[in-house]
């Protein structure tokens, strides 16, 4: 993200022209927007991991899984107690091997403060989204910094929430087309991440990725959307569109963006290249630990199962999403990855994730019928010998 971007008001639609950052140049979620209104200033860091908790699992009740030689662990759902998460996130971009960087991000901890006391808010809010621009910055940049306006203002909200983000994906895609300032040839894909109290809504439109960090295991919020999918492709094909080597009408490597409106027909007409987003809304609970999302520069070299792994050991470190998020950026790079990287960490407690203790099993040893008569043959031997 360029460390000038300013936002206006958040209610404020911006479609100016943004200034171009530096090849080889990164970016932190704590430094990268030091001009933004107050509420995106949040603490990015909660408490030391002093002594970490314990949590104890019985074999009976709990299902063991072992990925990439990490123990993860898979509780029971019952019994849960009510949960409120604490919202506080960190990010990390590189350029990597590309010559710009086109990827954008948002990070807002409390959406109250950032809104202030008119936003019509029934709890606690967060909002985070990734965007990873093609063909150049200016959608990426566009859709940043007005995703969130419409989604606020749409008619549906605070009432259902899922229909305000659709109509908030394809509002802002009609409005960037209307820019006149902006290349409307230039697209990204966007995810986003609304949380409402303990109801966390995800929204994708590409290739970029939510995972859940579930006491260890990777839970995955949202599908790639890649044209070579069967699901995408077959909706692709309905509307009079193919896929080539991979590509979308041979020219687009994802089947849902927005922009690149000189692949798209009038607004409102059906189109293979689709903004509409595809969403998951999830219910957390004490055992949502954090949520990784990032573009495809980390995905396409790093498996999600992989990357909750590393964050959780960093996490237990030093309890520092920002950091986190950078570890991941460098494994992505050292991974050779060939696109920008920008990743983003969301923590729902203060505290940093517990150790896991596993309870050693009994041994228990069996013996075959055939056996057993072996045994009591020699057994009887021996009494007869004495």
């Amino acid at each position: 993200m360029a460390a000038g971007t300013e936002f206006s008001s958040p209610l404020t639609m911006l479609e100016g022209k943004h200034e171009s950052e530096q090849n080889g140049s990164s970016t932190t979620g704590g430094n990268e927007d030091r001009e933004t209104s107050e509420g995106m200033k949040d603490a990015k860091v909660g408490k030391p991991p002093r002594q970490l908790p314990i949590v104890r699992h019985s074999m009976s009740s709990a299902r063991l899984e072992l990925d990439l030689g990490t123990l993860a662990l898979i509780s029971p759902q019952a019994g849960q107690k009510a949960f409120l998460p604490v919202y506080r996130s960190g990010s990390f971009s590189e350029i990597g091997p590309k010559t710009y960087m086109e990827d954008e991000h948002i990070c807002i901890d409390n959406l109250v403060q950032h809104l202030g006391p008119s936003a019509n808010f029934r709890s606690p809010g967060a909002f985070y989204g990734v965007f990873d621009g093609h063909g150049g910055r200016d959608a990426a940049f566009f859709v940043r910094n007005n995703i969130l306006k419409f989604i606020i203002e749409d008619s549906h909200f605070p009432d259902s929430v899922m229909m305000a983000i659709k109509s908030a994906f394809i509002k802002v895609d009609h409005a960037f087309a209307d820019s006149c300032s902006l290349d409307h040839s230039s697209g990204t894909t966007a995810l986003t991440a609304l949380i409402l109290g303990r109801s966390m809504l995800v929204a994708n439109a590409g290739d970029c990725r939510a995972v859940l960090g579930k006491r260890g295991r990777a839970i995955e919020l949202s599908r790639d959307h890649k044209p070579s999918c069967n699901i995408e492709r077959l909706r692709i094909e309905e509307l009079g569109g193919s896929v080539f080597d991979g590509c979308l009408n041979g020219q687009l490597y994802v089947a849902r963006a927005l922009g690149d409106w000189h692949m798209k027909g009038s607004k409102g007409s059906a189109c293979p290249l689709s903004a509409e987003p595809e969403l998951q809304e999830t219910l957390l609970t004490e055992e949502d630990e954090f949520l990784i999302m990032s573009c495809d520069g980390l995905w396409d070299v790093m498996s999600s199962q992989c990357a909750v792994t590393i964050a959780r050991k960093e996490l237990m470190v030093h309890n520092d999403p920002e950091k986190c998020a950078r570890e991941l950026v460098r494994e992505a790079l050292k991974r050779n990855t060939c696109d920008n990287v920008t990743v983003m960490i969301i923590c729902f407690s203060s505290d940093p994730p517990p150790r896991i203790e596993i309870p050693r099993a009994r041994s228990r040893r069996s013996i075959s019928l055939e056996g057993l008569h072996l045994l009591q043959g020699a057994l009887d031997d021996n009494i007869d010998a004495c």
